[in-house]
């Protein structure tokens, strides 16, 4: 807020259209810390009647609307700035431009910081889960820190735009330079907004767990003496640290009742245990049909080369998965 506030002075002292366009930046920022605030709260409320697998996914929804509020206050004015530059066009003295400049030089350190501590938090977290960061960043386990990482690495180029800006602007005397700025600085936001949005999009209809989770669920549940045939393996993420799991599963023949019901206890727990991240489990005993077998092992073998490319892309880091995906919760 005080980065804000001082971008906004300093932009209203130079008649700057690129400091302005990064105050407008800032106080979308500012929003949208407090809804990710909000979310990391309301997200960890109980389970109720109306709300059976808790409110995990508060976490996608606020996530979406700072990313509407990056796209409406950061874009659109920056973009409004512009094109108003250029339009009218302007002349700053030589102390708007040392102001605007100062301002937009503690704004770098203090942007640069945060963006320092947000990145050591996803490295310490891709360590964590055995990822590099890329693909860690790429997971999205947590909307709040991809939010904040994105806008504080955002925030860092727009001021380094806005600086060269003001500088052509100073050197040339020519406001277009500031104006292009701040339409640069407009279609960052608004590419940012964007991917952040369908991001949260998918995680709110309802995203798959990450392919190595569902890879090694998948293999454990192969290797389990009485199961048969998994026809089918469904997930789907409630929040950053809840996960549905659905499996359908043909037994071996002979076992009676009692016997598939421990069997059915024994999996679900040990499941449980080794992934607590995946708290809600349901398997449903089906006979599968000679067509349910092909589909099974066609399911596999397209998740096996989706694990197998992600790796590739994350150097190698796909073996560490087994153990990451327990530690994830």
């Amino acid at each position: 807020m005080v980065i804000a506030l001082a971008k906004a002075l300093g932009g209203v002292f130079a008649g700057s259209p690129a400091l302005l366009s990064e105050a407008a930046h800032s106080v979308a920022d500012s929003i949208n810390e407090l809804f990710l605030l909000a979310s990391l709260k309301r997200s960890k409320r109980a389970p109720d009647t109306l709300h059976p697998f808790g409110y995990g996914k508060e976490r996608y929804f606020w996530s979406l609307l700072a990313a509407v509020g990056i796209f409406v206050m950061g874009g659109c004015f920056s973009f409004f700035q512009g094109l108003e530059a250029l339009r009218t066009g302007s002349a700053e003295s030589r102390a708007g431009y040392i102001a605007g400049l100062a301002v937009l030089a503690v704004a770098l350190i203090a942007e640069g910081s945060s963006l320092i501590r947000a990145l050591a938090q996803v490295h310490g977290q891709a360590r964590a889960d055995g990822r590099g960061m890329r693909g860690t960043i790429r997971a999205g386990g947590d909307p709040a820190l991809r939010t904040v990482l994105a806008e504080d690495s955002t925030a860092c180029l727009g001021v380094l735009v806005a600086m060269a800006g003001m500088g052509l602007h100073m050197i040339t005397g020519n406001v277009a330079y500031e104006a292009w700025a701040s339409l640069l600085i407009g279609a960052l936001l608004m590419f940012v907004a964007y991917q952040l949005a369908k991001e949260s999009r998918g995680q709110i209809i309802g995203e798959a767990a990450d392919p190595s989770l569902r890879q090694a669920m998948q293999a454990f549940l192969d290797e389990q003496p009485e199961i048969d045939t998994v026809t089918t393996l469904l997930s789907m993420r409630l929040g950053t640290r809840s996960t549905l799991v659905a499996a359908r599963v043909d037994l071996v023949g002979g076992l009676d009742s009692e016997e598939v019901e421990e069997v059915l206890v024994r999996v679900k727990s040990a499941m449980s245990r080794r992934w607590p991240i995946a708290d809600q489990i349901f398997l449903d005993v089906t006979e599968a049909s000679p067509r349910d077998r092909a589909r099974a092992r066609r399911e596999r073998r397209r998740l096996d080369e989706t694990v197998a490319e992600e790796g590739g892309r994350d150097g190698g880091a796909a073996s560490g998965a087994d153990g990451a995906a327990g530690r994830e919760s």
